[in-house]
């Protein structure tokens, strides 16, 4: 949190850009009756794993080329306790944008509000370890951008959000399901439709987290001693 604490490029990309999206969210629906209300929840799924894909993967990049990991290395600590590290602090990073999102724009969602705070957790969580894992394939900060489109922006085209699944052709639905982000839009959804937890909340929920289990293993092994 120190280190992150004074790279104010990261900082303001973290806190403030996910706030300033959904401003710009609410001043579109604005006079569409409701509609920001059915969409807005929805975004939580999608805007703190590109965020935080973004940050993470550059900033992994950076310590890895910089040889800061190698030394981390050094220390008596396990490479899964570095990820855990980057875990905490950046989870606790999207905790705080959600707040400030959600708070001055008036959203309404049948739903606990604490449900969205879970789902931009988990958002985070994915997008943070899937920046861990392309780190460990790009040889720079530009190479890491450039494995957006290929592994992030795909998901976002057919989670969802612009056209119901079951109106999808029967490949994207396919492919649909096995993508992550598509339960992080999904559960999203289920918060702001229903006035307490369901079963298919709770279903996405464990989905997304044994994605971001399965990738932070694989982005622990990719660091090497």
């Amino acid at each position: 949190m120190q280190q992150f604490s004074r790279d104010r490029g990261s900082t303001a990309l973290v806190l403030v850009i996910p706030c300033m999206l959904m401003v710009l969210l609410k001043l579109m629906f604005g006079h569409a009756g409701g509609s920001f209300d059915r969409v807005g929840p929805q975004v939580f799924g999608i805007f703190p794993v590109i965020v935080m894909y973004l940050v993470g993967s550059v900033s992994t990049l950076r310590e890895r080329t910089s040889g800061t990991a190698e030394r981390l290395l050094t220390l008596p600590m396990q490479r899964l306790d570095i990820v855990l590290g980057y875990c905490l602090a950046f989870t606790f990073l999207a905790l705080l944008s959600t707040l400030l999102a959600v708070g001055p724009l008036g959203l309404e969602i049948k739903g606990p509000a604490y449900l969205l705070m879970v789902v931009a957790m988990l958002g985070a969580l994915l997008g943070l370890a899937l920046g861990l894992l392309v780190s460990a394939f790009a040889r720079n900060e530009f190479q890491a951008v450039q494995f957006l489109p290929a592994g992030v922006l795909p998901q976002f085209l057919v989670c969802g959000l612009f056209v119901p699944r079951d109106e999808m052709h029967g490949s994207l639905a396919a492919q649909a399901k096995v993508m992550p982000m598509t339960y992080a839009v999904q559960a999203a959804g289920e918060a702001a439709r229903h006035t307490g937890v369901t079963g298919v909340f709770v279903r996405d929920a464990l989905l997304i987290l044994v994605c971001v289990v399965g990738v932070l293993v694989a982005s622990a092994a990719t660091l090497k001693r």
